[in-house]
């Protein structure tokens, strides 16, 4: 027999399970918010030739090159809920390019923050050794202090994410559409 609040929530259309979703979601997408404003939400790019679009299925290291590589490829992490490792993987180029001392501790704290700490909901995921490592750089932070976290979390994508996003709707469309469209130029 259903209790007073089945009753209410059938009688309503309302059920406590859609308000428990509704927060997730929520949560979810503050979640995706990152401090680091500098990061864009998209590379400026060109368009990929089609010759570079199949370059990508060749070698991860040209997709990673290829400022419209990476905007895809993030395109499906973010259809996979791994966006992080790319926008952790591109806060870490940015840092390497600081000279300004004051900059690059402010740099390597919002990094740390957002994708480093336990507490951040877009914690990449690292071994200890590594957090070890980075924990001790942070005392002092250069604009290498993330090279091992960024060597480690650019292999899982190349090992993990990449052989995936080469099946993906995603890359097979794009390859079709660039394709099409170069041989009615």
């Amino acid at each position: 027999m259903p209790g007073p609040l089945d009753l209410g929530s059938s009688v309503l259309g309302f059920s406590w399970a859609d308000a428990k979703n509704e927060d997730r979601e929520r949560a979810w997408r503050a979640s995706r918010e990152t401090k680091l404003e500098t990061i864009p939400n998209c590379e400026a790019c060109a368009k990929p030739t089609p010759e570079e679009v199949q370059g990508w299925a060749q070698s991860f290291d040209k997709l990673m090159k290829s400022p419209a590589g990476r905007n895809v490829f993030r395109e499906f992490l973010r259809t996979e809920y791994s966006e992080e490792n790319m926008l952790f993987w591109l806060a870490c180029e940015e840092l390497k390019t600081e000279c300004n001392k004051h900059t690059i501790d402010e740099k390597a704290r919002m990094i740390y923050e957002d994708y480093i700490s336990i507490l951040s909901p877009k914690e990449v995921s690292l071994d200890s050794r590594v957090r070890e490592v980075i924990n001790r750089k942070m005392q002092e932070p250069s604009s290498h202090t993330f090279d091992d976290a960024q060597l480690q979390i650019y292999t899982l994508m190349h090992r993990d994410s990449y052989p995936r996003f080469l099946n993906s709707a995603i890359y097979k469309s794009l390859l079709q559409t660039v394709s099409h469209s170069s041989s009615e130029s």
